[in-house]
């Protein structure tokens, strides 16, 4: 059945994602901070453009959010002319956004006092997986909502779970990005590795991912860093606001995190290095950096 939902931020993630909605015959009313960037979409997918997010939530039974931060997610929602203004009875409010456990249980609160909804819903597989449709979505929240959401998530996910109450999403989303630091760090030292030895790292890379070296990163990410390409993919400075979340939940929750607060102030280095924009692989880049210095 065809639903009226609304999306607030079409960035890299949301511009597509909002794409698959109405592709699967929804009504999508959308709202972006820059209003260009919303005609743009409207005029490539049928839809409608609303002048604040309150407006694009009026009438719509499912609003849609992913934008940057803790401070973005606020000031589209419970701000004057955030969603939540116009947000109806029964509605639910899904925030695709990485941010942080806290304003989750926060909105879920507001949610509640309207009589709606709210999940958190953050999402791993970058920008090809949004454009694709193959998401993987991690869900905190009620679990009637959820039920109710599940199939208009699937429009642009191939996994949609539901791992707890408000807030679960998000510290679900953490132990994702402290598995990929680690991950990522590990791949970094072992092409560093291989070449310093005088390997053929590409050699090394076709045996050992083989075997229980293998990983995602190592599949799709082991030859662009040896070709020092850095230009895809999930950037330095989005990768150190979520490593903080983390680290910032793990002080509260008494989690040890060394690997992960080790890997931030790499990726801190890589800034310096002018690095921010860099994709999250470019790790191998600070050792070849550091060994030339030698």
């Amino acid at each position: 059945m065809a639903e009226r939902v609304a999306f607030i931020g079409l960035g890299v993630m949301g511009y597509p994602m909002a794409g698959h909605l109405a592709a699967a015959g929804h009504e999508v009313t959308v709202y972006n901070r820059t209003r260009a960037r919303a005609e743009q979409w409207a005029g490539q997918h049928r839809g409608r453009v609303a002048e604040t997010p309150a407006a694009a939530a009026a009438g719509a039974r499912f609003v849609f959010c992913c934008v940057g931060a803790d401070a973005d997610v606020r000031a589209v929602t419970l701000e004057p002319g955030g969603a939540f203004q116009a947000l109806e009875e029964g509605a639910v409010f899904v925030d695709h956004t990485t941010d942080s456990a806290a304003i989750a249980r926060e909105l879920d609160a507001a949610a509640r006092a309207r009589t709606a909804s709210f999940l958190d819903a953050p999402v791993s597989g970058g920008q090809a997986g949004a454009e694709q449709g193959i998401l993987t979505v991690m869900v905190g929240g009620d679990e009637a909502a959820f039920a109710r959401t599940e199939a208009l998530i699937g429009c642009f996910a191939r996994r949609v779970q539901r791992l707890g109450p408000a807030g679960s999403g998000q510290l679900t989303k953490m132990v994702n990005q402290i598995c990929i630091a680690g991950v990522l760090e590990g791949l970094a030292e072992g092409l560093h590795f291989a070449r310093a030895a005088g390997l053929d790292p590409a050699a090394v890379v076709e045996v050992i991912s083989q075997g229980a070296a293998q990983s995602w990163q190592m599949e799709n990410r082991h030859q662009s860093m040896l070709d020092g390409h850095y230009e895809h993919g999930f950037a330095v400075e989005w990768m150190r606001k979520d490593l903080a979340l983390a680290l910032d939940e793990a002080r509260r929750n008494g989690a040890q995190l060394p690997v992960a607060a080790l890997v931030d102030q790499l990726y801190a280095e890589l800034q310096t290095m002018g690095g921010n924009r860099w994709d999250t692989s470019s790790l191998l880049a600070r050792l070849e950096a550091r060994q030339s210095d030698r």
